[in-house]
């Protein structure tokens, strides 16, 4: 079996469009919520996101690429140059050798709408226009950057609800350990359009703290009242331990555990069983014991029932009060398809340079999140070994399991 390792990240989101901006938003504690008059003009419950930029393209790719892409296909091509640079893979490299492809994407909503709207109003499917097509699948992510930068290994999107990012990186990670490839990009993108979020919206699963924005994400806090969502890319490079040193790559860290399971129960409420089956995996992969995580980074989305329960279920693997427990979502908001990704950028920044981001807004934590050591400050921590969490609707789970090197 290969050992896998991490060596480059790219991000693009509300709390930063690159590694710098996203690493001093972290160490601040720096909300990237706005409230979006164009969501409460639509008729939005919520208008609270966590927004994004989209990027302009034009100048860096040619038309013909820009016409297939989706605005998270978008993202995901600035993060994934990032994240390419930082691990020293030019196209010189690429065209030399197999790299692959997987990324988590749960949706492509806007393109849908676009596409239907066109269709009714001038009744003539020709006037659609051929770029829809692309941009509409959810695979638009994978299909547009393997044929931007000519990638010839394994190509496919992971559609896993939340969990859909931290899913690729672990079969990235299953299929580098197994020899089946040596280099896959991976990662996570989600579009911030209001179609994607509208039906959201309307299970009442979004924050209305409309007065106070970067105040409403409050993972943990007995007086949440629901998400905020958010979007953007993050990318993760994967190699097989022997072809990053025999390039002379710098390793970010190495993945040493993935667990999964499935809850096989309410398709939108969370349990324990699940996601403690799936810690439980995680750990028996990784070959560690309790005492060896360093900082966990938990899904906690600022949802009553969701965070609740993810407390239950890290006490019941790791005891009370044991390691250091934050919800970057504090401050990016739900993340979605993305979060398992980014996640894994955001904790490896961490690691990279001995800190912990704080759960901020955290003021008064209910009865099971006090149970945990949930810093809503930054702590200067050495963290060797760090686990994220990813859950799902559908009752997905996925943890990741990241040590340095």
């Amino acid at each position: 079996m290969n050992r896998v390792v991490i060596t480059g990240v790219g991000i693009y989101s509300c709390i930063g469009k690159n590694i710098d901006e996203v690493r001093q938003s972290l160490y601040q504690g720096r909300s990237g919520i706005i409230f979006d008059p164009v969501r409460k003009e639509m008729g939005f419950r919520s208008a609270l996101i966590g927004m994004v930029d989209e990027p302009v393209l034009k100048g860096i790719l040619d038309r013909r690429s820009r016409a297939g892409m989706a605005e998270e296909a978008e993202y995901a091509y600035l993060s994934t140059l990032e994240a390419l640079k930082m691990a020293g893979i030019d196209q010189d490299f690429i065209d030399r050798n197999e790299i692959g492809i997987l990324f988590g994407n749960d949706s492509s909503a806007r393109a849908t709408v676009e596409t239907t709207d066109i269709l009714r109003a001038k009744k003539d499917t020709t006037l659609i226009g051929s770029g829809y097509v692309f941009q509409s699948m959810n695979s638009t992510v994978t299909m547009n950057l393997a044929t931007i930068f000519k990638l010839r290994g394994v190509n496919f999107s992971v559609s896993g609800a939340c969990a859909s990012g931290s899913h690729a990186i672990g079969l990235a990670y299953l299929l580098i350990k197994q020899g089946l490839q040596k280099h896959v990009i991976c990662g996570g993108a989600q579009e911030v359009n209001p179609y994607t979020f509208a039906s959201f919206d309307a299970l009442g699963a979004f924050s209305v703290r409309e007065n106070e924005p970067q105040k409403a994400s409050r993972p943990f806090d007995r007086n949440r009242d629901g998400l905020v969502p958010s979007g953007g890319a993050a990318t993760v490079i994967l190699e097989s331990y022997e072809e990053a040193v025999k390039r002379g790559a710098t390793i970010l860290g190495e993945i040493i555990g993935y667990g999964f399971s499935s809850n096989g129960d309410h398709i939108s409420q969370p349990n324990v069983d699940g996601p403690v089956r799936s810690l439980q995996m995680a750990m028996r992969d990784a070959g560690i014991e309790v005492r060896d995580v360093d900082y966990i980074n938990a899904h906690a989305t600022s949802t009553p029932i969701g965070d609740a329960n993810e407390a239950k279920a890290i006490c019941s693997v790791f005891g009370e009060r044991s390691l250091p427990v934050t919800s970057t979502k504090s401050m990016t908001g739900h993340e979605c398809w993305m979060a398992g990704a980014s996640e894994i950028v955001y904790s490896t920044l961490m690691m990279r340079d001995n800190f912990v981001a704080p759960n901020i807004n955290l003021e008064h934590p209910d009865e099971d999140s006090a149970k945990l050591f949930i810093p809503d400050k930054t702590l200067e921590r050495n963290i060797d070994v760090y686990l994220s969490n990813s859950f799902g609707f559908g009752g997905t789970n996925s943890s990741l399991i990241v040590k340095r090197v």
